[in-house]
């Protein structure tokens, strides 16, 4: 049982599920809307929502804190520079969770995870 265990696994090792969520959050910055399973969907929402906390200050150590994080130069100018100040009024809950349908292969349940 999980119970309050605090993050989902996602079937993978660490390193693969830390690869995969810095992957999907360049991928939600670049096209603010993305299709992918609920659970990564869920999962990925505290990891983005930190992100986007975190550049709000819009500082040289926010662009530091950032990159570490996603490793690419492009996503970190457009989180910094053009994403975060749109919710500098706003506490938290940038981005929004659709269910949309399960997938055909093997039923998963996949949602739109966007910025709001």
């Amino acid at each position: 049982m999980r119970h309050k265990h605090g993050y989902r696994k996602l079937g993978r090792t660490s390193t693969h599920r830390g690869a995969l969520l810095k992957n999907l959050a360049i991928a939600i910055i670049k096209y603010e809307k993305i299709e992918t399973t609920l659970p990564k969907a869920k999962e990925l929402r505290g990891h983005i929502e930190k992100l986007i906390t975190r550049a709000r200050k819009g500082d040289f150590n926010a662009h530091r804190a950032v990159f570490a994080l996603l490793q690419d130069k492009e996503c970190t100018k457009k989180l910094v520079e053009e994403i975060a100040p749109k919710y500098e009024q706003r506490n938290g809950g940038y981005t929004r969770i659709i269910k949309t349908r399960t997938r055909r292969g093997d039923a998963a349940p996949m949602a739109f995870l966007e910025l709001v």
